[in-house]
C-alpha cells in the first residue's frame, strides 16, 4: 500500500487539467472542428424536428428539383433528401463514434500494457500488431462486412479492429516515455502494484494524447462506413450517407442531372471528415508543439519568404 502520492505526481495533477484545457480553448482549430462536429452533432439528435416529412413517406414524382415543400427535392424512389440526410447524419455519427471507441479502447489496452510491462509481453502485443497494421484494410473490411452479416453492430466491430493497431503502437511510446520518469520509479520502489500505478500515474499522462488520436479516428471511421455502405455491404434497415450516395447512383441521378440527390451526402461526409481531422489535428498540435514548428512537418509545411535572409546578406 503507497502511504502518499509522491510530490511531483501530485504536482502533476493541475497541470493535466491544463493541458486539457489548452487542447480546446487554446486552440482555434481545434474548437473550430468540435464546433462543426457539435453542429452535425445536434442535428442528427434533432432529425425529427428538422425534417418534418416521415423518412418512409413517399411522393409522387421522383428526382423532383427542390422547392419550399422539399428544400434539398427528391431522389429517384420519391423520397424527400433532406429527411434522409439529417436521419443519415445519426448512423454515420454513431458508427463513426461508437467504432473510434472500440478502436480506442483496445488500442489503448495494448499500447498501455506493451509500453508498460516490456519483454516478451512487448514483444507479443506488437508483433500482434504488425499484423494488423500491413493487413490492407478496405479488403478487409469488405470480406469482414460480408461474412458476418450487413448490421450496424458488425460494422462498428469490423472498422473497430481495423484501426486499433495505429493507436496501440501511439499509446506503447508515450507509455514508454512515462514509464522513465522519476514519480513513476518512486511510486515503484514505494511498493505501489502495476495495475494501481497504471491507472493512477501513467494512463491520465497518456489519456489526452488518446483523446486526441481517438477524434482523428473519427473521421477515419466515417469514412469508413461510407465506402461500406456504398459498395452495397452496409445495413440495409437503416439510412447512412453512404446509402444514400450508392442508392443515388444506381437509380441514375448523375445521368439524370439530380445534383440534389448526390451532392447533399457527399458534401456532409467530406465536412465532417475534416472538422474531425482539424479537431484531432490542433490537439496533436497542441500535446507535441514540435509538429507545429517543425521545418518539415507534413501538416503545416511552408516554404519561407526569402527577403529577410536577403536583407540580412
Amino acid at each position: 500500500m503507497v502511504a502518499s502520492l509522491p510530490a511531483e505526481s501530485a504536482g502533476d495533477l493541475p497541470a493535466r487539467a491544463s493541458v486539457l484545457r489548452r487542447l480546446v480553448a487554446g486552440n482555434r482549430q481545434t474548437l473550430l472542428g468540435l464546433c462543426v462536429l457539435g453542429v452535425f452533432a445536434a442535428i442528427a439528435v434533432l432529425a425529427p424536428v428538422i425534417a418534418t416529412a416521415g423518412i418512409n413517406t413517399q411522393f409522387a414524382n421522383g428526382f423532383a428539383a427542390p422547392s419550399a415543400a422539399h428544400p434539398l427535392g427528391l431522389d429517384g424512389g420519391g423520397f424527400d433528401v433532406l429527411t434522409r440526410l439529417v436521419h443519415g447524419a445519426r448512423t454515420s455519427l454513431l458508427v463513426g463514434s461508437v467504432a473510434a471507441l472500440v478502436g480506442m479502447v483496445i488500442g489503448g489496452v495494448i499500447g498501455v500494457l506493451a509500453g508498460y510491462f516490456g519483454g516478451r509481453t512487448d514483444g507479443l502485443l506488437m508483433r500482434t500488431t504488425d499484423y494488423f497494421l500491413v493487413i490492407p484494410d478496405i479488403p478487409l473490411m469488405i470480406v469482414a462486412a460480408a461474412v458476418f452479416g450487413q448490421n450496424l453492430t458488425n460494422i462498428v466491430i469490423v472498422i473497430g479492429l481495423v484501426y486499433w493497431a495505429s493507436t496501440a503502437r501511439l499509446i506503447r511510446a508515450q507509455v514508454l516515455s512515462v514509464r522513465q520518469r522519476t514519480f513513476v520509479h518512486r511510486v515503484e520502489a514505494m511498493g505501489a502494484a502495476p495495475l494501481w500505478v497504471l491507472a493512477r500515474h501513467v494512463v491520465p499522462h497518456v489519456m489526452p494524447l488518446l483523446v486526441a488520436n481517438t477524434v482523428l479516428m473519427v473521421a477515419n471511421a466515417i469514412f469508413a462506413e461510407t465506402y461500406i455502405s456504398f459498395l452495397g455491404l452496409g445495413d440495409p434497415s437503416v439510412t447512412s450517407w453512404g446509402r444514400m450516395i450508392q442508392e443515388a447512383l444506381d437509380q441514375g441521378a448523375v445521368l439524370a442531372g439530380a445534383w440534389w440527390v448526390v451532392l447533399p451526402p457527399g458534401l456532409a461526409v467530406t465536412i465532417v471528415v475534416l472538422a474531425a481531422t482539424v479537431a484531432g489535428q490542433g490537439m496533436e498540435d497542441t500535446l507535441n508543439p514540435r509538429l507545429k514548428v517543425g521545418h518539415l512537418a507534413v501538416r503545416r509545411f511552408r516554404v519561407r519568404p526569402l527577403h529577410g535572409r536577403l536583407e540580412r546578406a
